[in-house]
């Protein structure tokens, strides 16, 4: 596959800390003016992976370029082409809002003027006008993020580097991130974003790359995902005194597949081809039959589902792992947080 295709690409990218492999081959490919999403717990090796791509970290095996440039051979034009905001703001919270981007603006070499006039831009971008001359110690766990998000920006470079960019912030703050994130790729920027939050990735993300330890074990949109788990379920709670075998008998010959029935014989639920007018068409049949329901529903799978198909367990449920070839959170932390 090209490289030259696509504005960061990485194939078969390895990384040992002793006996821990936090990344074991994974490739990955973003194409110009997109997001991809890199999806999975902590400990995967989502962070080691970006300090790879973003030059603070070199691979032990494997080749990765960045906006056209070998991330190993080129650090210096990689990063003149990157911004990076990490799971902790990188800010100086001595310094007002202001002061930290007009700081970043001339370690990127810009005039006294333009790095002035850059961060003015920036913080009316991100709503912090009015914090602006307030030192940082003094901001929320939301504003901190923003203001993070604009230092990344401050060079208006064209890739992207988020990584966990919402993890801490209440649902309000992570929306009005979400929203930026959006403006950011409309305007033509490339974002990679690394996130164990499935919603995120669901709303955010063109592409997904599922990474669970240190491995990409799926690929593609978010609907193509879905699809591996059965695609949709109809659901149907029976009236009590129905007779579920007369009812799983119907659903037998509607669905797209084996007829599921609780313990109790009122749940009942069968995979099933979405069309339009199904639900009421179920219910139409049914009350043929002389059977009612309490309720009935078309039930969608979520990433959170892909995530269990793929791995035997949940994001959240992924705490520390052994250090057996495998990565715990605490040394994800400590090898690859940024």
């Amino acid at each position: 596959m090209a490289s030259s295709n696509y504005a960061v690409f990485a194939e078969g990218l390895q990384k040992h800390f002793g006996e821990t492999h936090a990344l074991r081959g994974i490739d990955l490919q973003v194409e110009e003016g997109s997001i991809l999403g890199v999806l999975g717990p902590n400990g995967a090796g989502k962070t080691t992976a970006v300090r790879i791509l973003t030059t603070l970290l070199r691979a032990d095996s494997g080749h990765a370029e960045v906006a056209g440039f070998d991330v190993a051979r080129h650090p210096d034009e990689v990063r003149r082409r990157i911004g990076l905001s990490g799971q902790y703001a990188a800010l100086d919270e001595m310094l007002t809002g202001k002061e930290n981007l007009e700081m970043i603006g001339r370690l990127y070499h810009l005039s006294h003027k333009e790095s002035r006039k850059r961060a003015s831009n920036l913080l009316e971008r991100f709503n912090l006008v009015d914090a602006g001359n307030r030192t940082v110690s003094t901001y929320s766990g939301g504003m901190r993020r923003r203001l993070d998000l604009a230092a990344s920006l401050v060079a208006e470079p064209p890739v992207i580097f988020l990584d966990e960019p919402t993890t801490g912030l209440d649902p309000r703050s992570r929306l009005g991130m979400w929203d930026l994130i959006e403006e950011l790729v409309a305007a033509g920027t490339t974002l990679l974003l690394t996130t164990q939050y499935l919603d995120e990735a669901d709303r955010l993300a063109k592409q997904i790359a599922v990474i669970d330890e240190g491995q990409v074990i799926a690929g593609g949109t978010a609907e193509q995902l879905k699809q591996q788990v059965g695609g949709s379920r109809l659901q149907i709670v029976l009236t009590p005194g129905s007779d579920a075998g007369v009812a799983a008998g119907f659903l037998e010959r509607l669905g797209n597949g084996e007829v599921q029935i609780a313990n109790d014989r009122q749940h009942l639920s069968v995979p099933v081809i979405e069309r339009a007018g199904l639900l009421s068409q179920v219910i139409r049949e049914l009350d043929n039959y002389g059977i009612t329901v309490d309720d009935i529903s078309l039930v969608r799978p979520t990433l959170d589902d892909v995530f269990l198909t793929l791995t035997g367990h949940t994001v959240d449920a992924v705490a520390e792992r052994p250090s057996n070839g495998k990565v715990s959170a605490k040394e994800e932390i400590g090898v690859g947080a940024l």
